[in-house]
């Protein structure tokens, strides 16, 4: 199939936003959990464990580098991180990076370029993906010591997108640096 002349530029930021929403959507219908429970299921097979080893990691990473800076956050039973003033936040399975983790595998496993890059890439981004999700539970569980109500503000809004402008810079970084880098080094 052959896509019109004013698509043709933006056919790879096409290419992947469909990939990004067909993961999604996948995740969404398939990975199924309840936010206030433990209990995580794919095509109704439990699949708990990997999500509660992380959201409690996840939850120990966190407090530790709270207290590298000196905050008295207490980490609680439930993965609980509570400020002295009772300001807290509850780390769930949905905290823990994997749904991103799993859309940036699908994002540049799908797209075009070189399996030997990918090899490398993939593992280098799931760190990436990784880091950025502890800055996030770090920063939020941080700031809502003192401004408890920009919960929904920081953590449904604008971690939410920027942990996707994030996976968006590591594809542009893969399409225009890494995946190309071969053909332009084959056309010298």
């Amino acid at each position: 199939m052959k896509l019109p002349a004013k698509i043709v530029p933006y056919s790879g930021v096409i290419y992947f936003v469909v990939i990004l929403l067909a993961s999604h959507f996948f995740w969404k219908f398939t990975v199924l959990g309840d936010e206030s429970d433990t209990l995580v299921t794919f095509f109704g097979l439990d699949i708990s464990a990997p999500f509660n080893y992380l959201a409690s990691h996840v939850s120990r990473v966190t407090a530790d580098l709270l207290h590298t800076f000196g905050s008295s956050v207490q980490l609680e039973p439930n993965n609980v991180l509570r400020h002295e003033n009772n300001a807290a936040v509850r780390i769930v399975w949905a905290c823990t990076g994997l749904k991103q983790a799993y859309i940036f595998i699908c994002i540049i496993a799908f797209y075009r370029g070189p399996i030997v890059r990918k090899l490398w890439y993939i593992p280098a981004g799931l760190v990436v993906v990784y880091l950025f999700n502890i800055l996030r539970i770090v920063a939020i569980t941080a700031i809502i010591e003192r401004h408890l109500g920009w919960f929904d503000i920081l953590h449904e809004h604008l971690f939410k997108y920027l942990f996707y402008v994030v996976i968006f810079g590591m594809w542009v970084l893969w399409e225009e640096k890494i995946s190309r880098k071969k053909t332009a080094e084959l056309k010298k």
